[in-house]
C-alpha cells in the first residue's frame, strides 16, 4: 500500500513539474502587424535592431514594434499649458517641444557603467545640440521615478501630468527611455527605446522646419 501511495505521489510531482515547464513555454510571438510568428523568426527580425520587443496584449505575448513614429496632435496649446503647470517652465509656442521620457525602471536603464560625471557630459552635449538646432531645451518627463536617483544633481525630472505624455506618444513600456519632438503645428516624431544624441538632434531639426 505504501509503495502504491509513494508511486502515486511521485507521479503527481512529475506531472506538476511537466505542467510548470510547459506553462513557462507558452509565450506567443507577433510581428509589427500583430500577426503571430515563430519564436525563431521573431528573434531573427529583432536582431536587426530595427524593431523593438515589447509586451503584447497579454502578459505571455511578445510583439515587435517600429522604433520611430510620426503623427500629429490636434491641440498643442493645451499640451503646452499642461506641461507648464507640471514643470513651472515657460514654453515658447514657436519652438519645438523636446521631451525625454522615462517609463520606469527596467533591465535596460538600470544596467551599465555610466557615472554621474559621464551623465552630465552626455546630457550637456545633448542639450547643447538641441539649443544649436532650435534654441530650446528638452523637458525630462517620467512615468515612475524608481531608478531616477542616479540623476540627482544631473537632471530635473517631472511627473507625467495626468499620464498625458504616455497616452499621446508611448503606447508601450519601451526599454531604457524614449523621446518625442513636437513641432509648433503639432506634428511630432517619436523614437522608442535607447537612443543616441544624434537621433534627438535630427528629429528636432526636422520638427523645427
Amino acid at each position: 500500500m505504501k509503495k502504491i501511495l509513494l508511486t502515486f505521489i511521485i507521479g503527481i510531482l512529475i506531472c506538476s513539474c511537466s505542467a510548470t515547464k510547459i506553462g513557462k513555454d507558452k509565450t506567443r510571438y507577433f510581428d509589427k502587424n500583430n500577426v503571430e510568428i515563430s519564436k525563431s523568426k521573431f528573434n531573427r527580425i529583432r536582431s536587426t535592431n530595427k524593431l523593438l520587443n515589447v509586451q503584447g496584449d497579454s502578459i505571455n505575448h511578445r510583439k515587435l514594434t517600429l522604433r520611430e513614429k510620426r503623427g500629429k496632435i490636434n491641440d498643442r496649446k493645451s499640451l503646452e499649458l499642461l506641461l507648464e503647470k507640471a514643470t513651472n517652465l515657460e514654453l515658447d509656442s514657436t519652438k519645438p517641444i523636446v521631451i525625454i521620457y522615462y517609463p520606469g525602471k527596467d533591465p535596460c536603464n538600470s544596467s551599465g557603467s555610466a557615472t554621474k560625471e559621464s551623465r552630465k557630459i552626455w546630457f550637456g552635449q545633448l542639450e547643447d545640440g538641441i539649443n544649436q538646432v532650435a534654441q530650446t531645451k528638452p523637458i525630462y518627463i517620467y512615468k515612475e521615478n524608481d531608478g531616477l536617483k542616479k540623476y540627482d544633481g544631473v537632471l530635473t525630472w517631472y511627473k507625467d501630468p495626468e499620464g498625458t505624455i504616455e497616452r499621446l506618444f508611448f503606447e508601450h513600456h519601451y526599454p531604457c527611455s524614449s523621446f518625442v519632438v513636437i513641432s509648433k503645428n503639432g506634428d511630432y516624431m517619436s523614437y522608442f527605446g535607447e537612443f543616441g544624441k544624434e537621433y534627438v538632434w535630427e528629429a528636432t531639426q526636422i520638427m523645427n522646419k
